[in-house]
């Protein structure tokens, strides 16, 4: 989907702003006596785990608003934090940009993190960020329920995934056990409920002749063309939709609010430890949580945008409704326990 042109202007001028502000607080820059060659040659190195077709447009805006030249890596999440982890203070990367928390929490947790200032982390809500400033969260990724609404009401639908291990539901159910979002709910609820109970839940689907599929997208497609009664996925491939997705067949649960049903988990960015003082990182990060950058997100991603004042996309409720679950994100970093979970019992 194209970026709208009030969108893209507006990002220049946040871009701009952002700049404004670096200049501002003494950050680190090129000399003015350098003139426009010097800008021209300030580059900035990102790690992507989010696709390239989703926030290359965003990156390139920065770029031309900015000077800077950034070079980007795309690949998985996991993957890019496993290749940090690897690389420890030796690593190219001076931001990662991250499709969860999990990953960010793996970084964290080795003290691979910069603490980032103040101000980008008190522009996103307390629980959708880092609680010791070493990440920001981005966006917000809603785990709902979609189900056929030519069969069901929305309230026989359960807002509990517990309900979802009872006889009415044999064979009703599709999940998508290798996608990494539902690997960070099935970490959710390991974090939220204990181990036990996240073992008995899973134990419980698969005795429950649950639905397998490969991509939440799939998923979609199958409840919307009556193949599949319910399934679990993030609310943005709904939301997405070419046609207007209240009219889809397909239509969408929203969780129990503060509960593991109602998880909403995080896209985020980090400046690596090594890149502390570089006033290109913090001029990124700062740009991806101002106000045009976030409405981009909720407008070409379908994310819930995280800075106050920017709408939700449309069709879905405000994120402040969801009442997500109390838990600290950065713990949703013990994929791999969930990965020998899912293994274990047979879904993997």
């Amino acid at each position: 989907m194209s970026r709208t042109p009030s969108v893209a202007a507006a990002l220049a001028l946040a871009v701009a702003g952002a700049l404004a502000l670096s200049s501002c607080s003494g950050a680190a820059s090129a000399p003015a006596e350098a003139g426009a060659d010097a800008a021209q040659e300030r580059t900035l190195t990102v790690y992507s785990g989010r696709d390239e077709e989703l926030v290359a447009p965003l990156i390139e805006q920065f770029e031309e608003a900015s000077g800077i030249d950034v070079e980007v890596r795309y690949a998985g999440s996991t993957e890019l934090a496993a290749q940090i982890l690897e690389e420890g203070d030796r690593t190219p990367a001076q931001v990662f940009l991250s499709q969860d928390s999990g990953s960010l929490g793996a970084l964290d947790a080795e003290g691979l993190l910069a603490t980032l200032p103040a101000d980008i982390t008190s522009a996103v809500p307390a629980e959708y960020t880092s609680t010791d400033g070493s990440w920001v969260g981005l966006t917000g990724r809603a785990r709902v329920v979609a189900y056929d609404s030519q069969t069901y009401t929305a309230d026989q639908i359960p807002a509990d995934v517990w309900e979802l291990t009872k006889p009415e539901w044999n064979g009703k159910v599709a999940i998508a056990p290798s996608n990494a979002s539902f690997q960070a709910f099935v970490t959710a609820l390991r974090v939220a409920e204990g181990e036990d109970r996240a073992r008995q839940w899973v134990e419980a689907m698969v005795a429950n002749g649950v639905q397998r599929y490969a991509k939440n997208g799939e998923i979609l497609e199958a409840v919307n063309s009556g193949a599949v009664p319910l399934g679990l996925i993030n609310h943005y491939y709904w939301a997405r939709s070419e046609q207007d997705p209240t009219t889809l067949r397909a239509q969408l649960k929203f969780g129990e609010p503060g509960s593991v049903s109602s998880l909403v988990n995080v896209t985020g960015a980090g400046v690596l430890a090594g890149s502390t003082e570089s006033a290109e990182a913090r001029e990124f990060v700062q740009y991806l949580v101002s106000v045009p950058a976030q409405e981009y997100f909720a407008q070409e991603t379908f994310e819930y945008p995280l800075v106050d004042g920017v709408t939700a996309p449309a069709g879905v409720p405000a994120l402040s409704e969801l009442g997500g679950a109390d838990i600290d994100l950065a713990q949703l970093s013990s994929v791999q326990q969930t990965v020998d979970l899912l293994t274990a019992t047979g879904l993997l």
